[in-house]
């Protein structure tokens, strides 16, 4: 794709006939800075008129542990913010782990007994560290993994610092699905834009499948799309020949 617009566009169409097709479907989104252009423009969608998007379900990737349900950078806040609100869903349309709970691992127990009690995930919408993770999957985590609590990185704490008044105030810990609970997906859309990601996505696409590198295992999956701009893919091996296939794919094979 050549820019964030555009892979946010073709993300968007793909949830867009994933709803038109199964309307209630559960869509697993991701927070961070990649997936907003697909909520730009599914979100735009829905203004038009083009897609009804009214039975479709939200289920949450990850979640802080211990911050107030009313701090603003909380998951859920944030999901509220760029998801549910702009598509004008209601809060009985969403699932989302406990992050503030006393016991912990059971909420981590009790969040995937509820994924699969709703179906399974549909499609889970990812981003992707400039360390390759996935959710708060950070490098050498487990592919057997499920929800679970995960201390994260320094990196990783850094990066997302911006959304704080400082460092010190960034968690610790997080509650994430695990990699082999974000596989169990029936469909993984993972996106990503710019020269920051271009070496995570070549190891996540090209590289060995190894657990430092989380996002290699979509290499395992059945129904993996990896949607990217042309800064992300500047590192690429294959790069033209992914262009070929993508022009030559045929109108019936969705993405």
């Amino acid at each position: 794709m050549p820019d964030r617009a555009a892979v946010g566009e073709l993300a968007a169409g793909v949830i867009a006939d994933l709803v038109t097709r199964k309307p209630d479907a559960l869509v697993g989104v991701a927070t961070g800075s990649s997936p907003l252009p697909v909520y730009a423009a599914l979100a735009q969608r829905v203004r038009d008129g083009v897609t009804d998007v009214g039975r479709m379900r939200v289920c949450q990737l990850d979640e802080y542990v211990g911050l107030p349900p009313e701090h603003p950078q909380t998951y859920r806040a944030v999901i509220e913010e760029e998801v549910l609100r702009p598509l004008g869903l209601s809060a009985e349309s969403f699932l989302g782990p406990d992050g503030t709970a006393d016991d912990l691992p059971r909420a981590c127990a009790d969040y995937e007994l509820a994924l699969r009690d709703a179906g399974g995930v549909d499609l889970q919408l990812l981003g992707i560290g400039s360390d390759g993770h996935i959710g708060f999957n950070e490098p050498c985590s487990s592919f057997g993994s499920r929800t679970r609590v995960k201390t994260l990185t320094q990196q990783t704490r850094v990066d997302n610092a911006r959304f704080f008044d400082s460092l010190d105030e960034v968690p610790w810990h997080v509650v994430t699905q695990g990699i082999a609970t974000i596989s169990e997906a029936r469909h993984l859309v993972l996106v990503a834009a710019g020269e920051s990601k271009a070496e995570a996505i070549a190891l996540a696409v090209e590289g060995p499948l190894a657990a430092i590198v989380p996002a290699s295992a979509l290499q395992l999956h059945p129904h993996a799309t990896v949607i990217v701009d042309e800064a992300a893919a500047s590192h690429l091996k294959l790069a033209d020949y992914y262009r070929t296939t993508y022009a030559a794919k045929p109108d019936w094979q969705r993405l």
